[in-house]
């Protein structure tokens, strides 16, 4: 692909719009130094130096849509309490439509708050109702995605999936309908509780070990071949259009009807995996509904996915970096 290619690619995520589906979270950062053993039990004191907050879960793919430059809504149910508040006002700030985010008096926002020291991480405190969403909710939930529809009429809809209870299968099987019946793309980014309620889908995006616990696998050779076995299982069972499996150090693969690979990864110095996988399905989503090139959406979000595992935390793909890096190694 030649380099003004790239520029034209991400020039049209200007164009597109994007739904994006699930359990979202408030993830809070509390970096400090240690001196001393504290004298009341064997722990460090972290003398705390700056705290910050941020999107995460399916809001951090959101964050990553709107990085490229695409429109983008967030659609869940949070809890009426001061991390929702929190956690919509840094949507709003960053340019995430909160329509149709609902709060409920049912449910507490997902938090999770980790402390930080040298660069690692310390401790994690986590607070969560992660039961599934209660009929009344569950209909909130779908209504407003039809709302959403009509209104903003999106071009594909993410379901990420944290096994938080907001993407429940009926919620899950209403909403494929609804996108199969508007002719909207859909994608996912599973897990294990729900993995084979995504049927029909257009992309489905699981990363290799949440495949092999799904498929009971005890897969010791990883290579074209045996992932060509498990997108025919997945297929037999989910019917969907096309397999798109994370790899972790090894690359990504891909497989489609016609086609299918395994794209190495790039040397990278990785300093924090988590929110990887947000930003491998946010730009595989972008890429795929721009193109409809399955070859090219795993090769850029391969590359997208490296790239943010050099950040410290969930942080979002850096645009301007993702083009150069795409210009310098898809060209």
């Amino acid at each position: 692909m030649s380099v003004s290619k790239f520029d034209q690619l991400f020039q049209q995520f200007s164009q597109l719009k994007a739904g994006v589906i699930g359990d979202v979270m408030l993830d809070t950062y509390m970096w400090g130094h240690v001196e001393r053993i504290s004298p009341e039990a064997p722990v460090p004191i972290v003398a705390l130096d700056k705290t910050e907050y941020r999107v995460g879960g399916a809001s951090n793919v959101a964050l990553n849509i709107a990085s490229l430059g695409a429109s983008v809504s967030i659609l869940s149910v949070i809890g009426n309490d001061d991390d929702g508040k929190q956690l919509r006002q840094l949507l709003e700030h960053q340019q995430i439509k909160t329509d149709f985010l609902l709060g409920s008096d049912k449910r507490a926002t997902t938090s999770k708050t980790r402390i930080i020291s040298r660069n690692q991480q310390m401790m994690r405190l986590d607070k969560e109702i992660a039961t599934d969403l209660g009929y009344e909710d569950e209909n909130r939930l779908i209504l407003a995605l039809q709302t959403f529809i009509a209104q903003e009429k999106p071009d594909v809809i993410i379901f990420e999936d944290y096994n938080k209870g907001v993407l429940t299968e009926h919620v899950i099987q209403k909403a494929i309908a609804l996108c199969k019946h508007h002719g909207i793309i859909t994608t996912v980014d599973p897990k294990r509780k729900n993995f084979f309620s995504y049927k029909s889908v257009d992309v489905f995006k699981p990363n290799l070990k949440e495949v092999k616990d799904a498929l009971n696998l005890l897969v010791d050779v990883v290579n074209e071949e045996s992932l060509r076995h498990i997108h025919a299982e997945l297929k037999s069972q989910l019917q969907h259009h096309i397999s798109f499996i994370t790899l972790s150090e090894k690359g990504v693969f891909y497989q489609n009807e016609e086609n299918a690979a395994v794209i190495p990864s790039h040397l990278r110095s990785i300093a924090d995996v988590s929110g990887a996988g947000d930003t491998v399905i946010a730009v595989a989503s972008l890429v795929y509904a721009a193109t409809k090139d399955v070859e090219l959406m795993a090769e850029v979000a391969n590359i997208a996915g490296g790239l943010v595992c050099e950040e410290v935390g969930t942080a979002a793909i850096n645009r301007e970096r993702l083009i150069q890096e795409c210009k310098l190694l898809l060209s």
